[in-house]
Order: structure tokens, then sequence, then C-alpha cells
């Protein structure tokens, strides 16, 4: 089988569900299966839904009419009949949604979280699946609520990988195409869970490896992985060849190539991932796989805006040795603050971190009892993989640089923003 992910920003309209319907067109749609994310930002407008939820807001009902109101607009344009069974489909979708909210007791807002933020993709199936069915392609639209299970980790849900592997290798009909949510699984009470960031690329390689498929595809409308995001970068080139280790590489230091835990399932089994255009469906793209690091052979850049500077030094000039450390990392871990960089020397620490969750503040306070702290916000770090000299002064040109780290294939920089 071929395993192809559609993102939200692929059918954030009628017209992109029609050139989904195209490139399949194109591309053949026999023994595939499809997962696709929620449409456009319904994402987004149903975090909002769960927020107005927990604050008891009376706009609670005005979110969830503005989402239903984006997907009917998309149905209209896609089908002009409202007797056409695919509102009935997606009004029960939405019953759903106020028949929760009206028997839940939980205070969890991570399972809350998960229960209505989930119906983005049951959604998008939905209208897909019908709009196949609309145009003659006979499909078969899969609840990977039913598939995929996990434990009851909400929002960064584990993966039961022997229970998955069974329930997906029985039960998938690959002589027919398969349409399914992305980032969805349940715990063991068939609770809805999600799979934590990247979570629909993650599902793709999920079936890839319990169906030992032959390839996935990322479908974007980009032609391919770039050496480097193009919204800060001029001269952007496209790489052909990525092998699993370097892209694991890339994504660690930032870059949004593809998410480790995407690429792992994948590597174990060899299935090659293809990031392709789905403007220009019939372009080579980008191929990751087994194989030489990157073709063509050449530095790439990543970017982390927004990130703190954090330099400590010991008030009575004592060496910061393991114990420190050891201490500075567990409140970190404890704050969920990302460490992208460190740098140490025998009375100094620095590290350059990414504060999510806004700690800062509360970090500093407990390490400034035995450490002078100094917290420079809002810096830019930039790694460049397989560095030259010339890639490195282009980085730096007309920046102030306060920190520089080299490795053998790696350096990383960060500057005043």
């Amino acid at each position: 089988m071929r395993i192809f992910k559609f993102g939200g920003a692929s059918v954030k309209d009628a017209n992109g569900v029609r050139n989904v319907y195209d490139v399949l067109q194109k591309v053949g749609f026999d023994n595939v299966l499809l997962v696709v994310s929620a449409m456009g930002k319904t994402t987004n407008g149903l975090e909002v839904v769960v927020k107005r939820y927990f604050e008891k807001s009376p706009d609670l009902s005005h979110a969830i009419r503005e989402i239903k109101e984006y997907h009917h607009a998309i149905m209209l344009d896609l089908f002009e009949d409202e007797n056409n069974m695919v509102f009935n489909a997606v009004n029960k979708h939405f019953s759903d949604i106020d028949s929760f909210f009206n028997v839940n007791k939980s205070p969890n807002y991570n399972y809350v979280y998960d229960q209505i933020v989930s119906m983005g993709e049951i959604l998008s199936t939905t209208i897909l699946s019908h709009y196949f069915s609309f145009k003659g392609i006979e499909n078969n639209w899969v609840d990977v609520r039913n598939l995929i299970k996990t434990d009851t980790t909400y929002r960064d849900a584990v993966v039961d990988w022997k229970e998955t592997e069974t329930l997906i290798s029985t039960s998938i009909n690959q002589n027919i195409l398969n349409i399914t949510q992305g980032f969805l699984g349940s715990d063991p009470n068939y609770f809805t869970t999600t799979l934590g960031r990247e979570g629909s690329d993650y599902t793709a390689a999920i079936f890839a490896y319990c169906l030992n498929a032959e390839s996935v595809t990322i479908w974007k409308d980009v032609p391919g992985v770039l050496n480097a995001d193009p919204r800060y970068f001029e001269d952007t080139t496209l790489l052909n060849q990525i092998s699993y280790r370097e892209a694991i590489e890339l994504a660690f230091y930032g870059a949004s190539v593809i998410h480790p835990k995407t690429l792992q399932p994948l590597q174990n089994k060899e299935i090659p991932l293809y990031v392709k255009s789905f403007i220009n469906p019939l372009l080579a793209g980008t191929s990751v796989s087994k194989g030489a690091d990157l073709e063509p052979a050449t530095s790439c850049f990543i970017v982390k805006k927004e990130q703190k500077l954090i330099s400590l030094s010991s008030k009575d000039f004592s060496f910061i040795m393991e114990d420190n450390i050891s201490e500075i990392f567990g409140h970190l871990s404890q704050f969920k603050i990302k460490v992208s960089l460190i740098q140490n020397t025998a009375i100094s620490f620095t590290i350059c971190v990414e504060d999510k969750f806004e700690k800062t503040a509360e970090l500093t306070a407990i390490l400034n009892e035995k450490f002078n702290v100094e917290v420079t916000e809002n810096v830019s770090l930039y790694t460049i993989r397989h560095f030259s000299d010339q890639a490195i002064a282009k980085v730096e040109a007309g920046k102030k640089v306060l920190v520089k780290q080299l490795a053998t294939e790696t350096v990383q920089i960060v500057t005043e923003a």
C-alpha cells in the first residue's frame, strides 16, 4: 500500500478538497490509504471552544457555531445540495460535541481537549469521504480511534504498538481507497487520545509500519524539503534526498522537516518517505530513505526565533560541577523548558532555551538562590548543518553574536534578534 498524508492547508476550503481529488487522479488511488488533518485552522478554533468551556464563557456556543458555519460553507460549495447525506453526517458530529459538554464531569483539561479537538479530523475526513463518493470513487471511511490504541496520556499519547499492529493489519481492506484521520487514537476505555506534535505525520508512519507499506507521501504546498526556511533565507535549495539519520538530526535542531517519532517506525522497516507538492504532484519532491545524507550536498540552515539565553555563574567562584548541572536540568524539566544549546566553563553555564509555557521567571527565582543569573530575552538560534565559512558568514552578517559553538558537522550561533 501507499500511505498519503494531507495536512490542514491542503483541505482548507472547497478548492483544496477538489485538488486532493485531482492529485489522486494524477498519481492513482489504487492501494492507497489517506491520512487527513483537520481543515485549515479548525484545530485552533476547537482549542478556543475548549478554553471557552472551562471559562464557562457565554461565547462557547458562538465559538462552536463559527466552526460549524465554516464547514457548512465548504460543503455547500462542494455539493450544492443540502439534501446530500454529508450534511446529516456532519451535523451529527456537531451534536456529539454538544452531548459531550452536557454530560462531561471531568475537570481534566487534557482529557476534554482530546475529546473536542479530535472532532476536526472527524469532520474533514467525513466531508472528504462523501466528496469522493459524490465523484464516483468508492472509498472506506475508517475511524482511526478503533485501530490506533494508546495509553491515557491525553494530548501526547503513547502508542500500544502490539495491539495497534494487530488491529490495523487485520482491519484494513487494501483493495479500496481508505480515508482516515491523522493525530488520533483511543485509550483502553475507547476515550479519544491525540498523539502530540506532528501527530498526523506520525499516524501515516504507524499505518505504513503496520501494513508494511511501499511508501509514505506527505503532501505539502512546497516542492519538497528545502535546505532553509524561505521566510528567513534567500536562494534556498530543494533537497532531492535526505537520509533517515540526517532528517532526524535536522528535526532535533528545530527544522520543520519530519518529526523523529515519524521517522523511527519507517526507518525500522526501511519504508521510504516522500515530501511532495500537492500543487505540482508529478514533481519528484524529496525522498527520505536509507542512503546518502544529503543530495545535493549543501549547508542546511535552521533558525529558531524568540529564544532565551540564560547565563549562570557561581556566586563564590566555585566550579559548576555535575551535581549543579543535574539540579539545573531538574528544574528545566520541572518547568518543561526545552534546551537547544549548552555551553559551560569552570564557573559559568549558559543555555539557550525555548520557553513555550512562559516559566522562565519561576525558574530564575529558584536559580537565583545559588547562582548569579542573567537572562537575555528574544534571541535567535541559528543552526547550520554541514557548515562552511561562507555559510557562517551569511548567518552572522549584520548581527551581534552572543554565543557560538562548533562541532564536526554542526555550528550553532546565538544572536540578538
